[in-house]
């Protein structure tokens, strides 16, 4: 069996044939695959977001789904229906795009809350109940979503129920001029997405979120990650700080980070890298007070560097 590092590595270089000087947000996005975790990409239009999406699924051979939301998107558009049979009189179910093992919900804050709300079963139970009956989603089960910024017209803010259960929240950004470049130099007759062949399959992925038990976390990483979560209970410039979900969501992708760089135990390093992407989604700024003004990734920056960092951690 390849070791965790050996496969991060060669999705991360498929990946990279289509997506050019993004390497961060790359390996961002394999470790929430790695760790059965969903991802929402909010960023303005243009910059990469669906590419993102399709060039992971192309890069792993596995079940495909992909939701375009509109205003007039209905949750059966999500999870399925049943039709009526005719010929031996009986209800048969129809599974909607969100039985696939990685899914693209495109533009999710165009629906309204109700479709949203579709998925959140499935996200946070990787299953779906839909006429009295429950079914379970295969693994490994990814939502990738994406947005544009609240402030774009016709858009919908997600409800922070449906936000922490996103393991991480990433912005894409206009590449370099360089990455540009290279950009322009690859367009041809066809997408370079389309020209991505999967390296991976299922049970690859399967794999590697297992290996993830081998990684060992100290005594000293645990009281420093639950320092760092309580540092965000008692800020002063937060009404909802991070909860005991996100507390293990960060502690499961620290392991995967520490297994994609190829060591069996997580430092606090991890952790640090980690948080602006999987915390600031999860946090509520408090709209009076004397830090009313800051922004969660400025309030998670302020913790970091206040939050003693143990000596020891392996």
């Amino acid at each position: 069996m390849a070791r965790f590092d050996e496969n991060f590595r060669r999705i991360h270089q498929n990946i990279e044939l289509a997506v050019k000087g993004k390497s961060e947000v790359v390996e961002l996005l394999i470790l929430a695959l790695a760790c059965g975790g969903h991802v929402l990409i909010e960023d303005v239009p243009g910059v990469g977001k669906t590419t993102l999406g399709k060039a992971l699924a192309r890069s792993v051979d596995v079940s495909f789904g992909r939701i375009q939301f509109t205003p007039d998107l209905l949750p059966v558009d999500v999870t399925g229906t049943s039709v009526f049979n005719r010929n031996d009189g009986t209800f048969e179910f129809r599974p909607g795009p969100i039985f696939s093992n990685i899914v693209l919900a495109d533009e999710i804050n165009r629906a309204s809350p109700k479709a949203q709300s579709a998925l959140l079963e499935a996200m946070g139970e990787q299953q779906v109940t839909l006429d009295g009956v429950t079914r379970r989603l295969e693994s490994p089960f990814t939502v990738i979503a994406t947005q544009n910024p609240l402030e774009y017209e016709g858009t919908y803010p997600l409800p922070e129920s449906q936000l922490d259960r996103f393991l991480m929240r990433l912005q894409v950004g206009y590449p370099d001029r360089a990455a540009e470049d290279l950009i322009l130099a690859s367009r041809g007759a066809q997408e370079p997405v389309e020209l991505i062949s999967p390296v991976a399959d299922a049970a690859v992925v399967n794999a590697m979120a297992s290996q993830l038990e081998e990684v060992h976390v100290s005594e000293a990483l645990r009281s420093y990650l639950l320092e760092v979560a309580a540092a965000t209970r008692r800020h002063p410039g937060l009404s909802l700080g991070l909860s005991p979900r996100g507390v293990l969501a960060v502690l499961k992708v620290a392991r995967a980070r520490a297994a994609s760089l190829g060591r069996s135990f997580v430092i606090p390093d991890d952790v640090k890298a980690l948080a602006p992407s999987m915390l600031t989604h999860r946090l509520l700024p408090r709209r009076e007070g004397r830090a009313g003004a800051m922004r969660p990734v400025e309030i998670v920056a302020e913790i970091l560097n206040s939050v003693p960092v143990p000596h020891k951690s392996s």
